[in-house]
């Protein structure tokens, strides 16, 4: 099934940007100057690496653009559908105008796969961009995931996987961005139950370099941990929600332990840098 989607996929991209052998022939194929060309309103890539950029702006300097870029036109200006990495490097190469092939009847669904197929296919998109680009077309053109997984060619799991990473906290999905850690890190993390665990366990990834599968075991001992502290203590539902505020406030994992009188806060930290952390933001900075 999966082979046979990457088939129609392939196809299906192929008819709308052709061959450069088909360029000739194709009726909708012109030169169009850059400066009428508009960016395209649902790119779902955010971050244009500079140093791929400027390779590909040296080979087109060599060889020219060998594959045009994919429009639609509006009144007198041209938007992008698919080949904004190529419009860019064409500028940065100095070139005045690009090849392009027009579509007409685009509609703004459309501008969004067709520029998310090609940057998948191209294995272009970090894994954010590629789950945002997912939600976009279910929350903002009523696809369900597996009407997004037939028309990029994925598996229906591989969409619902991706799509789980945007449920991860802020600074996590910030590492993920980044390359501190991968995808397969990311999904990982996803098996903790608390916001303050997965950035807990991420911040350690990044600190001692753990693999995927070196992750997949912190997180599973950490699940151990958790499932015995439930065992062995009962906490009441006011005091829980009052400790995960706290470690949502602190970044770390808090304790509250009542006593017959009083009782105590424990709050954990996992090396120098955090402890240094903790104690500015409870002293307010000062010593």
């Amino acid at each position: 099934m999966a082979a046979t989607r990457k088939t129609a996929l392939g196809k299906g991209l192929s008819a709308l940007i052709p061959s450069a052998r088909a360029e000739t022939a194709s009726p909708g194929l012109k030169t169009v100057a850059l400066d009428l060309l508009d960016a395209n309103r649902r790119q779902p890539r955010h971050r244009f690496d500079d140093a791929g950029l400027e390779e590909l702006s040296n080979s087109i300097r060599r060889t020219g653009i060998l594959q045009p870029v994919l429009v639609t036109k509006e009144g007198g200006r041209f938007r992008v559908v698919a080949g904004e990495r190529r419009v860019r490097a064409a500028r940065l190469a100095g070139l005045s105008e690009v090849p392009v092939i027009v579509r007409e009847g685009v509609t703004d669904r459309d501008h969004l796969l067709l520029a998310l197929v090609e940057n998948v296919q191209r294995q272009d998109l970090t894994a954010l961009e590629e789950a945002e680009a997912y939600r976009h077309l279910k929350d903002d053109f009523g696809l369900t995931q597996e009407d997004v997984a037939e028309r990029v060619g994925k598996d229906r799991a591989t969409v619902a996987n991706a799509l789980r990473l945007l449920k991860l906290p802020a600074a996590v999905r910030a590492a993920l961005e980044e390359g501190a850690i991968s995808a397969g890190h990311a999904r990982a993390l996803l098996a903790l139950p608390s916001a303050a665990d997965q950035e807990h366990l991420a911040r350690e990834v990044v600190r001692r370099g753990l693999s995927v599968r070196a992750t997949e075991a912190r997180v599973l001992d950490l699940q151990k941990g958790t499932a015995r502290k439930k065992k062995a203590r009962s906490v009441d539902a006011d005091t829980r929600d009052a400790e995960l505020r706290l470690a949502r406030a602190l970044g770390t994992r808090v304790v509250i332990v009542r006593k017959t009188r009083g009782g105590e806060v424990r709050i954990s930290f996992f090396s120098e840098e955090e402890l240094i952390g903790l104690f500015e933001r409870l002293s307010g900075g000062t010593a």
